[in-house]
């Protein structure tokens, strides 16, 4: 497969080792510094982007991307409200489009233990719940997209949850969320319920990119030859 790398930060490189540890071949590298490179041309030659940006720049690169007839897999977050936008060009144009929050098999499988954690607490109202993110100072967002994407989880499931908020919940129906930025951490989760009589906690904690770098070459590998929209659970559960 030859990949192109929108975005060649840490998470770049990252990925870069791992494709080509897969077989893999990386045939653009897009950074700051050659932005003029990104074009229809040399897009041309990658049968897949893997898009790694900021929530500024990651519209336009998907877009962008599949309207020049490559796939796209966007680990990019803190552009949520824009979604919509690159699923329906994915659509239009026919593509394939994979956005993930975070792409660590560890992280996808946390989420599923999320949602059924949060089911199950749906009836044991004595139990509140709060979360914790830590990140590398680099981060530009907070909190995190998996931290929202956790967040979100949980509302889906836990009825009397209705909205998540950065810092102190200002009513019961909030979810807290802590977020903490420090150096060289790549990444850090965790899910408590709190009652007087004990807590029950969920937690990852990633050791290095490998995981996200890893996952995101297994989405670019699922997406390939696909069209249409898919999530990390596709991938994992094919």
């Amino acid at each position: 497969m030859k990949i192109a790398l929108i975005g060649y930060g840490k998470m770049g490189k990252a990925i870069e080792k791992t494709a080509i540890e897969r077989g893999h071949e990386i045939v653009l590298k897009i950074k700051r510094e050659n932005l003029q490179d990104f074009n229809k041309e040399n897009l041309s030659n990658a049968d897949v982007a893997i898009e790694f940006t900021s929530p500024e720049s990651a519209l336009n690169n998907v877009v962008k991307s599949m309207e020049w007839g490559v796939p796209v897999v966007c680990g990019s977050t803190g552009w949520n409200n824009k979604l919509h936008i690159a699923k329906e060009k994915c659509l239009e144009v026919g593509s394939a489009f994979l956005q993930a929050s975070n792409f660590s098999v560890g992280v996808n499988i946390f989420f599923e233990i999320n949602k059924q954690l949060a089911s199950i607490m749906n009836d044991w109202q004595e139990y509140d719940v709060k979360m914790e993110e830590v990140h590398h100072t680099e981060k530009k967002d907070s909190p995190s997209g998996t931290a929202i994407t956790i967040a979100e989880q949980i509302l889906e499931n836990l009825k009397r949850k209705k909205h998540w908020i950065e810092g102190q919940p200002k009513s019961d129906d909030e979810i807290s969320i802590t977020a903490f930025r420090e150096p060289n951490v790549p990444g850090t989760h965790v899910v408590k319920y709190v009652s007087a009589i004990d807590d029950i906690e969920i937690k990852h904690t990633a050791h290095s990119r490998d995981g996200f770098a890893l996952g995101a070459v297994l989405a670019a590998e699922f997406v390939q030859h696909r069209k249409g929209i898919f999530t990390m659970s596709d991938v994992l559960m094919k």
